[in-house]
């Protein structure tokens, strides 16, 4: 009986398949006795080909692109946004495959080392977020007469899904059980969907959104500050701390609300659409602070630079990847700071380790200091506003891929260990169409304290290209004579250096020479205004749309004569 049933099984497998061959045949019969109709698919299919190729043309990635769009239904009906949508609908889905393949490689292999554990949870964490993101693009192309409107926010959003993907992959840079290799190919066709979805995007503008500027993205200015800084924002950021009104209060000697950040933190609202405000008194506050995509419009507030601060040591060498070693992460969206400073006290021989990280669209610090060694302040993706604050680090110690201006800041170089080099920035944007770059604007780069003395003995940089199309330029800054006479450092051999841009306009100080700076294609002394115009406030992150909610002063154009502060 059971060789019997062993028989009957793959028979019945067979009559099931050669049953759904005679259905299909029957209803494809039709088309074949009649030539006429036989037309009509033909010319659907060529159609449907045709949008699909005019709708991927100028993508990085055809193939991918056509391939994908050709299994969407009813695509000659679909205009751009919608198809946009679509396509962008589909890499949601891709997302969610990606973690759950992440989450099966945790249970499929319990005895992985801590950092690959680590580097795992970050992956579900950004995907998450990313998912977040592309929705979000969903919505907003959702009206096809807005799309136009909506356009650096969509890039700013695509932008921040593809830095999600490269953030995943780098948490295994150092893996010994090649982790990499089972998630990689996923995570690069994630990259690559949106990198079209990008590049699509480019058939929605409209005049006032197809402006000519490098960096459009930062955003129009309104009363002299980026417009998403709201007037009584401003004037939080602005008033004397005894003269404000605090949702919650935290002081150490039991005078407040709590004790600590992280219980504040967790009594503060989920989804606020106003600003909720946390006084954090004069103290050291030794936790680890991470601000969720939940709690929007948050606002820290300490007693100044030096006196309110928040120190931690979470680094590489204690086997935390860079993304999780942040003494403070921000995710929450709208999320601003002033009077604090963010700590890691790791030390330089441990490697990475991260004093604040924000990938929080639209947040801004003012006032602030950030101090560790390698990786100090980690820019990760959106838009970023710093005004009046110092960084302090060794090796590329202001780096990420966010949209982000540093204004009227302090920017020291630290010494470093022995044979190592100081570089202040490491940007990693990774697609020609992310609207993301570095902007140090009217700041002073200069040796910290303790490099003083030994100064000569250490050679610093203006910045190297973490990724392919690094963008990166210095404004009207006064520059130390620390800086190297080439200014700028390679990565890796030839890596970037045709394809990445560097500019320098008008800076003084005695490391401001460029007759020796380095002659890689995409370096450049800028000389126009109009050009060096691409990077201030006004027009790399929409300042002028969300600053004046913040209460940060901050000057729209190159200088601050144009500006209200």
């Amino acid at each position: 009986m059971k060789n019997l049933r062993r028989r009957i099984k793959p028979l019945f497998a067979i009559l099931a398949v050669l049953a759904l061959l005679l259905l299909t045949l029957s209803s494809l019969n039709p088309l074949l006795e009649s030539p006429k109709t036989s037309e009509t698919p033909h010319i659907h299919l060529h159609k449907h080909l045709q949008v699909a190729h005019s709708a991927c043309e100028g993508t990085l990635y055809p193939e991918l692109c056509v391939s994908t769009l050709s299994t969407f239904p009813d695509l000659a009906q679909k205009t751009i946004p919608q198809i946009i949508s679509a396509a962008v609908n589909y890499t949601v889905g891709e997302v969610r495959s990606s973690a759950a393949n992440v989450t099966g490689i945790r249970k499929k292999r319990p005895k992985l080392d801590l950092l690959d554990k680590r580097a795992l949870n970050d992956c579900l964490e950004l995907f998450d977020d990313t998912v977040a993101e592309l929705r979000k693009v969903i919505s907003d192309l959702s009206a096809n007469k807005s799309a136009s409107k909506h356009y650096n926010d969509l890039q700013t959003l695509l932008s921040g899904a593809i830095t999600n993907q490269y953030t995943c992959l780098d948490g295994f840079a150092f893996s010994k059980q090649n982790v990499r290799d089972y998630i990689q190919d996923r995570l690069y066709k994630i990259s690559r969907h949106v990198s079209n979805s990008l590049a699509m995007l480019k058939k929605i503008k409209t005049p006032s959104s197809s402006k000519t500027e490098v960096f459009p993205e930062y955003g129009t200015m309104k009363d002299g500050f980026p417009a998403w800084i709201s007037k009584k924002d401003r004037r939080l950021l602005q008033a004397p701390v005894n003269q404000t009104t605090y949702n919650l209060v935290v002081a150490k000697d039991g005078s407040g609300n709590f004790r600590t950040i992280g219980e504040a933190l967790a009594a503060s609202p989920n989804s606020s659409t106003t600003r909720f405000v946390i006084y954090i008194k004069t103290g050291a506050y030794y936790e680890y602070i991470e601000v969720e995509r939940r709690k929007t419009n948050l606002m820290f507030v300490g007693d100044g630079i030096g006196k309110t601060l928040i120190k931690g040591n979470r680094s590489f060498g204690g086997n935390w990847t860079t993304f999780r070693s942040a003494t403070v992460a921000v995710v929450g969206n709208g999320f601003i700071a002033r009077g604090i400073t963010f700590e890691n006290y790791a030390g330089p021989s441990n490697h990475q380790a991260v004093a604040l990280r924000s990938g929080a669209d639209l947040s801004a610090f003012y006032q602030c200091s950030f101090v560790a060694y390698q990786d100090t302040l980690y820019v990760h993706s959106l838009r970023q506003f710093y005004r009046d604050c110092d960084v302090y680090g060794t090796i590329d110690f202001i780096f990420g891929n966010a949209a982000v201006v540093l204004q009227n800041c302090n920017l020291y170089a630290r010494r470093p260990n022995e044979n190592q080099r100081n570089i202040f920035t490491a940007q990693g944007r990774e697609d020609p169409n992310e609207n993301t770059g570095i902007s140090i604007l009217n700041c002073k780069v200069a040796a910290a304290a303790d490099l003083i003395p030994v100064q000569s003995s250490f050679r610093t940089y203006l910045g190297r290209p973490w990724r392919q199309y690094s963008r990166t330029v210095y404004i009207l800054s006064n520059i130390g004579d620390l800086v190297d006479p080439a200014g700028w450092l390679e990565w890796d051999g030839d890596f970037a250096l045709s394809t990445l841009y560097y500019g320098e306009y008008k800076n003084r100080g005695p490391g401001s020479n460029t007759s020796a700076r380095v002659t890689w294609p995409g370096y450049r002394v800028i000389n126009s205004s109009t050009e060096a115009s691409q990077f201030t406030v006004a027009n790399l992150i929409q300042g002028g749309e969300w600053l004046p909610a913040t209460g940060i002063a901050f000057y729209p154009n190159l200088t601050s004569s144009s500006s209200v502060t």
